[in-house]
């Protein structure tokens, strides 16, 4: 439970998007004030054997998280050893009352402090909702960094569309949610680095609910106020391990990116999107061996998602860093530079692969051509 090293928390004055996550204080207060007369007419898991089939799904003696534990309903169903995480002292409290065999760290959900890979399974029961939708991505950006891959995630939110503090429940006012539809929720879990099990999208009453396991594949890091949204055609097993796009010491794209101006770092797509307003995602979340093991299909449908992406939150502009993806999903003769076709409204620059095995464009051409994506979304081009 040591803080991760690698997780840069710092950022620059030029910021673009919101620097730091900043768990919604006044939802925080209404649970330490009056979190106990609440938790005092829920005591009963609704959802008892969801949560022992999940504790089931973690390998014996593994680490799992229960997020936003709460008042602990269903931390001693989730098996041992387990976390218990929430942002309310009092509610912490009250959950170590009630399972005292548990361990507790008082968080934000959107910045864990945990190793990279150190949990094997997080539970996520009517917690997520309290952040605003736009901040999810990067929550579960922070959630895939810290679960091991294969690693069982149980999701239920609110269904809905309406966000904001006004929602009166159980008579506790106040407190902030944030509602998914099921179509946009699973979008942003698969973009996340999540594959969804088959059929386990629940949809009942007021609530939706899913179950999913931890990729071997990148996150995305985008937010909305991107200057520029950066994807790749799929990432790289070597790339996916290290949790970092174009990772291989011989893919030119973070050579090219510090010379090119995009970046003031090497290798750290959180100080990118914070400092720089550099958002990342890929076309295809598989992560392969080779770039020709993606499918036309896949490719397609990837187009779909990253399109309703731009849609939601609005970068500048996209950058397609490779041809080969662009050319199977939307225009087969495409070539680099601004093209005619746009996604969600906003201009697409498409620009050669950066990998070594494209020898015939040179890291100065590749610099080149990221300056002009730039001009793109600062409206020069």
């Amino acid at each position: 439970m040591a803080p991760d090293p690698d997780r840069h928390t710092g950022h620059g004055g030029g910021a673009r998007v919101v620097a730091s996550a900043i768990v919604h204080r006044p939802t925080v207060d209404i649970y330490n004030e009056h979190g106990l007369d609440w938790a005092s007419t829920h005591r009963e898991p609704g959802r008892r054997a969801d949560a022992e089939r999940f504790a089931g799904k973690v390998a014996h003696g593994s680490l799992r998280l229960d997020v936003g534990c709460g008042a602990g309903r269903y931390t001693g169903l989730l098996g041992t050893p387990v976390i218990g995480l929430d942002a309310s002292g009092v509610m912490l409290g009250e959950s170590r009352s009630r399972v005292p065999e548990a361990m507790y760290v008082q968080s934000d959900i959107e910045a864990l402090p945990f190793t990279r890979g150190s949990l094997s399974g997080a539970w996520s029961w009517m917690t997520h909702h309290h952040i605003p939708r736009v901040r999810l991505p990067m929550a579960l950006w922070d959630l895939h960094r810290v679960l091991s891959v294969g690693a069982p995630f149980e999701l239920q939110v609110l269904r809905g569309d309406h966000e904001g503090s006004d929602r009166v429940d159980h008579g506790v006012k106040g407190r902030f949610f944030a509602p998914w539809t099921p179509e946009r929720l699973v979008d942003v879990i698969v973009g996340a680095g999540f594959e969804i099990d088959t059929g386990s999208v629940v949809v009942s009453g007021d609530e939706v609910r899913l179950s999913a396991v931890r990729s071997r594949t990148l996150a995305d890091s985008v937010a909305p106020g991107m200057r520029l949204l950066m994807c790749g055609s799929n990432p790289s097993f070597h790339s996916a391990d290290a949790g970092v796009g174009y990772f291989r010491a011989g893919n030119r794209f973070w050579k090219a990116a510090l010379a090119s101006g995009l970046v003031s770092r090497d290798r750290d797509p959180l100080h990118a999107l914070r400092a720089e307003g550099i958002g990342m995602t890929d076309l295809v979340k598989r992560a392969t061996r080779a770039a020709d093991e993606v499918t036309t299909d896949e490719y397609r449908r990837g187009l779909g998602r990253l399109e309703r992406l731009v849609q939601w939150l609005q970068p500048k502009a996209v950058c397609l860093v490779g041809l080969g993806g662009w050319r199977a999903a939307a225009d087969s003769r495409a070539s680099a530079g601004l093209q005619d076709a746009r996604l969600g409204g906003r201009p697409v620059y498409v620009m050669p692969s950066t990998s070594g095995l494209n020898a015939r464009t040179s890291p100065d051409q590749l610099a080149a051509h990221l300056r002009a994506a730039m001009a793109v979304a600062d409206g020069l081009d």
